[in-house]
């Protein structure tokens, strides 16, 4: 299984701010969003940087209060790994345990075109396990 299997399932939303965003209304957004990481996008589409909830945590415990009216850019991750929709689960699972990371925005022509998170990453390796199973189940029953 591959990342366009997940991004059939899940869709292509790719959630978004913009690099003046302050952290504050970063913050906001990931709560509203219930989601763990925002891209930064000046236009939508091309890959700025990332923010995630952790990033957000590590700024505020070093500078303080202040850091929430500081725009994202300047705490964003800049140098931001990315996956292409052709790219294996299994590949994916090795790079997010070797970065320690979470989120993987999906790339295509230098566009984005969706966004993976470790969550769906294990759900379908999850379901490949199921239907592996099923199969030599039936397999042996057969």
């Amino acid at each position: 299984m591959n990342v366009d299997a997940i991004l059939r399932s899940k869709g292509n939303a790719v959630e978004t701010a913009r690099p003046n965003w302050s952290v504050a209304e970063v913050c906001e957004r990931l709560d509203d969003l219930g989601v763990g990481a925002l891209v930064v996008s000046a236009d939508g589409s091309r890959v700025d940087g990332i923010v995630s909830e952790r990033d957000v945590i590590r700024q505020i415990a070093q500078g303080g209060a202040p850091t929430l009216e500081r725009p994202v850019a300047e705490i964003m991750i800049r140098a931001v790994v990315t996956c292409q929709k052709s790219d294996n689960i299994a590949h994916l699972m090795e790079t997010m345990t070797e970065r320690r990371i979470r989120h993987l925005p999906v790339l295509e022509d230098d566009e984005m075109i969706g966004i993976v998170s470790i969550g769906d990453v294990v759900k379908h390796r999850i379901r490949e396990t199921e239907l592996e199973a099923n199969a030599l189940r039936e397999y042996i029953s057969s």
